[in-house]
């Protein structure tokens, strides 16, 4: 079920919002963004579990045993992998963002394997359609941050949305690497780590580890764990290690040769209403 913007509501959405994330954004998915063909899906399919970082699926597990039936909301959903998963894990699962055409993309998706997931065509920084105290569980996943310019707004509203003793989990580049280029066997300053933005036309912004941690304990979340985790062969993303042989991808990963795979590349939080 897709839940649009009517014109009284919509207006005030899009007026905070960053109108030029929102072109960008739709244009992405005009040129072919996000769309998944029946393989990927039926990858998801086969084994949901997989579209989540190893580290992150734990800690989700550790929060829900059984994610049957549970409430759950996943704000800036953007491709709406993570959606699809939780829906096919058995929670009842809301998908929000503020591209009206991902959203579309994903509905469509939904609509072809039967799958019964409410779309709200909503910004992450008010979410004005959803009720307070509605879910148990929140989940933001990899690249919401940056295109966030109000943590205080967004962590206030994901804070209002949960129910008491509700359950908020992220899933982040780690802000540690930030300053540096993608520059193999270096690392190779790009701008200041407290150079925070409004970075490359105006639209990202690379909030600290600080930044996040203080907005959500701000907001009333208690922060109950805090996971960082490497980039690793079997699992991980972070490296493009496309058309490599296996010697350069040994490389890759070992740190004395790349200084880049010392640090931290993903982040996780799980806090609590």
């Amino acid at each position: 079920m897709f839940v649009p913007l009517f014109a009284e509501r919509g207006t005030n959405i899009m007026k905070k919002a960053n109108q030029k994330i929102i072109d960008w954004w739709n244009n992405e998915v005009n040129n072919g963004y996000g769309f998944k063909d029946d393989k990927e899906i039926q990858n998801i399919i086969n084994n949901p579990a997989r579209e989540f970082d190893p580290v992150t699926f734990d800690v989700i597990r550790k929060a829900f045993p059984d994610l049957n039936g549970v409430k759950v909301c996943v704000p800036s959903s953007g491709g709406n992998s993570e959606v699809f998963a939780l829906h096919l894990l058995g929670a009842k699962v809301t998908s929000c963002d503020i591209s009206e055409r991902q959203l579309e993309n994903a509905e469509a998706t939904a609509k072809k394997y039967g799958w019964d997931i409410e779309f709200v065509h909503d910004n992450t920084m008010t979410l004005e359609k959803i009720k307070s105290d509605e879910y148990d569980f929140v989940f933001t996943s990899n690249g919401v941050h940056v295109w966030i310019d109000d943590l205080k707004s967004m962590y206030e509203n994901i804070c209002r949305i949960l129910k008491k003793s509700g359950v908020y989990i992220m899933y982040e580049i780690h802000p540690i690497g930030r300053p540096f280029e993608d520059c193999f066997g270096e690392l190779k300053i790009r701008k200041p780590y407290g150079d925070i933005g409004p970075l490359y036309g105006e639209i990202n912004y690379h909030w600290r580890t600080q930044d996040i941690v203080n907005a959500i304990a701000d907001s009333g979340l208690r922060i109950k764990r805090m996971e960082e985790m490497f980039n690793d062969r079997e699992t991980g993303s972070f490296f493009d290690t496309t058309g490599k042989t296996p010697a350069e991808i040994d490389q890759i990963y070992d740190w004395r040769i790349n200084p880049q795979a010392a640090l931290p590349h993903w982040l996780t939080i799980c806090a609590v209403k």
